[in-house]
């Protein structure tokens, strides 16, 4: 019984991670703007991996605000919540109150169901670069960065990569630092997160997300760090409405030919 139950957990993992080794999309962090992504590209057909370097997928819903495990969703972004089957309650104005249990639940479900793999445990920790466009993700497993302990990576390629590391915009860093490569902001770098106005940052996560360097993506708070928006805590509009931007304008870079995407 032991045989087969840990020859199953081996065998059945590294057919999904052989599986993933090629994809039309990795998407680095499994925030809310990052599940939504991957749900809908993946809905579409599209070969879509999720790399999350903690072990549970979900990025800053599960808490909701300082613990109390209740999100805000404007009815802009309703719609989101509808499709993925995720309840909410009107509760002023344009608002409505989420459980965030059921929030982050739903869009990892909604995600995997739809065909994403999800690779809990697995930080990213450089890019693949070729030509002056981001290729791919080099991965080590996220115990061994925290140890520091001295193990090569192995190498993800993707025709699209997705910064959703939130707040740091670790990959963007990495391809503005150590790549050296411009990127679409007014400095060409990373300008850095503003403070709180729940109002712009709502905006502003959404007007960030898209292409910030050839085939590099950034969305969600990621978004906002990158362009030097505000941030907005715990309303998720448009962390939901950036991932939905996101998977619209990669989709529409993967149907060109690829003459036209280099």
């Amino acid at each position: 019984m032991e045989e087969i139950i840990t020859s199953g957990i081996i065998e059945r993992y590294f057919e999904k991670l052989r599986a993933n080794l090629k994809l039309d999309c990795a998407i680095v962090g499994a925030g809310p703007s990052g599940l939504v992504c991957a749900a809908l590209l993946a809905e579409s057909g599209r070969k879509v991996a999720v790399f999350e370097h903690g072990l549970a997928p979900g990025g800053g819903m599960w808490g909701g605000g300082m613990l109390f495990n209740e999100v805000i969703v404007p009815e802009g972004a309703k719609h989101i919540l509808d499709r993925f089957a995720i309840r909410s309650r009107a509760y002023k104005g344009e608002y409505h109150s989420v459980d965030s249990v059921e929030m982050s639940a739903g869009l990892i479900y909604a995600a995997v169901h739809a065909g994403a793999a999800v690779l809990n445990g697995v930080h990213v920790e450089d890019v693949v670069v070729r030509e002056g466009r981001i290729c791919g993700v080099v991965i080590n497993w996220s115990p061994v960065v925290r140890l520091e302990m001295h193990v090569d990576p192995l190498v993800v390629i993707s025709r699209t990569v997705v910064d959703g590391t939130g707040h740091p915009s670790e990959i963007a860093k990495l391809v503005s630092v150590k790549a050296g490569m411009k990127l679409a902001t007014e400095t060409g770098a990373v300008m850095g997160e503003r403070p709180m106005w729940m109002d712009l940052g709502e905006r502003n996560t959404v007007e960030s997300t898209g292409e910030i360097a050839p085939g590099l993506y950034v969305c969600g708070m990621a978004g906002n760090n990158v362009y030097g928006g505000f941030r907005m805590g715990p309303i998720f509009g448009g962390m939901l409405l950036s991932g939905e931007k996101a998977a619209g304008l990669i989709e529409q870079t993967l149907s060109k030919p690829s003459e036209a995407r280099s």
